[in-house]
This record gives structure tokens, C-alpha cells and sequence, in this order.
């Protein structure tokens, strides 16, 4: 079973540059995007339905902002549209779909780094979020949670780590809280289980050439829950094209698709 998360940086502008053709060729079960930067009425177009997917989107309410969306091959028993909680919601930040013994979702954390008072919005989210999913945990079900979630969790995780431990993404106190998603709460970094090598990075600035001198960051991640750690086969990061300032990450899983 294959699922491929990207945050896409403004869909339309991703469908542009390729997307579309190179995700036909994947022969991906999941897609999970994010930052779509669309309204529905925007991405109507059969291109932003792909052939033999269930696509199914979450926008934000404010224009040309966040959203997320996922395609699915088999049919979900249901589809969260969101988290439930209204401030959340109304940016387009998870969407969930849920079949017999498994959930997959696409979701876009918060950025801290435009100003104090979005870090506040983020580490406010952080606290609300992990007993959320603590909360997963105790359902009878696998989840596999698709993303950007905006914080390189080790210095192995970015390349410039010691210049950036005062930045939003590489904080402290988000690292701790890293800490504590993959200890205490158990759940899984997927990558990492067949990838420990430094230097694989999800994401690039746009400045200083940072793409082409591979100054990257690694804040896409596949989060599972423990039952999945054994399933895990193969991950990449594909980096011939670019449909975004990120890179699509693939997980392959040795588990029987949804039918």
C-alpha cells in the first residue's frame, strides 16, 4: 500500500508545474495535500479529480489559504472534514478518511515563523493536539497521519540546525513536544524506520539557492501509530521535479489496500 504526502503551495500552481502527470504514475493508494491555497469552485476541473480517486477537500474559509485535501482508491466508510474544533476548522487543517481498521489524513500544522503571535497560535495548537491523539491511540484502528507539520524534530532533520534553534520550526519547546509524540505517546516516525540518513529533506527555502545547495528541512511526515512500525517497507522523496517549495514524500506499507 502505497501514501504520498506533499504540500503542494498552491494547487493550481502545482497542477502547472506537473503534478498531476507525475502522481498518474505513482500508482499511489493515498494522496494527502496540503496548502492548498483554493476554493472548491476553484478546483472543479476534472484535473483535480483524478481518474479512479475519491478526492475529497478541505478548504480554508479565508481565499488563496492553507486547505487540505486526499484521494483515496477505495471508497471511505466515512470523511472528517475536520478536527471539531472551530478556529482550526475554518483554516482547512485536517481532513480524515476512515475505512474499517484504518484512518488516513492529511493535515497542515501551523507556521510560527510570520510573527510571535502565529508561534503562539502554534505551540497553543501543539498543547490542544497531542491529547487529541492520545486520544486516537485508544481506538481500535490504525491511523496514518499525512503532512506538513511545520518542525524538524532533530539536528539530523535540518541543515543548518545550529543557526536555527531560535527559529519557528526547530524551537525547543516544539522539538520537546516532537519528543514526546514519538516517546511517551508512541506513536511512529515512519521515514526513519528504513531511513536514518542525515540530509533528507521535505523542504527548501526559496532563498539563498538553498534547493541547489540541498539547505533543506525535514517537516513532512508520515506519523503511525505502533501496530503500523512492522509494515513499514520503503520510503523517498522525490526530488526529479519540483511542484512545490517541498518535495512528495512516499511510504510504501506492507498492508492490503482498502478494498
Amino acid at each position: 500500500m502505497r501514501v504520498i504526502t506533499l504540500n503542494v503551495n498552491g494547487i493550481r500552481a502545482a497542477a502547472r508545474k506537473g503534478l498531476f502527470g507525475w502522481l498518474a504514475r505513482q500508482h499511489a493508494d493515498f494522496v494527502c495535500l496540503q496548502e492548498l491555497k483554493a476554493q472548491p469552485f476553484q478546483i472543479a476541473d476534472p484535473l483535480f479529480h483524478p481518474q479512479g480517486y475519491h478526492c475529497y477537500y478541505h478548504a480554508a474559509e479565508r481565499k488563496g489559504y492553507s486547505g487540505v485535501g486526499l484521494y483515496c482508491r477505495a471508497k471511505p466508510k466515512q470523511v472528517l472534514h475536520g478536527i471539531g474544533w472551530e478556529d482550526v476548522d475554518r483554516e482547512g487543517r485536517y481532513i480524515e478518511a476512515c475505512f474499517d481498521d484504518l484512518s488516513v489524513v492529511s493535515l497542515y500544522l501551523h507556521s510560527g515563523s510570520s510573527s510571535d503571535e502565529r508561534q503562539q497560535r502554534k505551540f497553543e495548537f501543539l498543547e490542544r493536539f497531542l491529547p487529541y491523539l492520545r486520544k486516537l491511540r485508544r481506538r481500535r484502528r490504525e491511523y496514518i497521519l499525512c503532512g506538513d507539520w511545520n518542525i524538524a524534530h532533530k539536528a539530523i532533520d535540518l541543515k543548518n540546525w545550529r543557526a536555527n534553534q531560535k527559529h519557528s520550526g526547530f524551537l525547543p519547546e516544539e522539538r520537546a513536544w516532537m519528543d514526546e509524540l514519538f516517546g511517551r505517546a508512541g506513536f511512529v516516525d515512519a521515514f526513519r524506520v528504513v531511513d536514518p540518513r542525515p540530509e533528507q529533506y521535505t523542504w527548501w527555502s526559496n532563498r539563498g539557492q538553498a534547493w541547489a545547495r540541498n539547505v533543506g528541512w525535514r517537516i513532512d511526515y508520515q506519523v503511525v501509530t505502533p501496530g503500523l512500525r512492522e509494515r513499514i517497507r520503503a520510503a523517498s522523496i522525490y526530488k526529479e521535479q519540483r511542484f512545490s517549495d517541498h518535495a512528495p514524500l512516499s511510504i510504501d506499507y506492507d498492508l492490503e489496500p482498502p478494498a
